[in-house]
């Protein structure tokens, strides 16, 4: 297996790994949100919005190296 193939591995097991983190930071800022702690909940809203572009990089990355 050549290094191309290697990195391609690498980067969709990190993309599929920060979508579930993406998922389960918004649903904990849900449940912080219902146990009235809004501000937290917030950090975390944003939180998952830094996630979801730090997946796109690696989406991008991940299509770059098919260039």
């Amino acid at each position: 297996m050549d290094f191309n193939e290697k990195a391609k591995i690498r980067l969709g097991h990190w993309v599929n790994h920060s979508e579930e983190h993406q998922k389960e930071y918004e649903g904990f800022s849900r449940e912080l949100e219902n146990a009235g702690r809004d501000v937290s909940a917030g950090f975390i809203r944003e939180l998952a919005k830094l996630t979801e572009k730090s997946t796109e990089c690696l989406k991008k990355a991940l299509r770059a190296l098919d260039e």
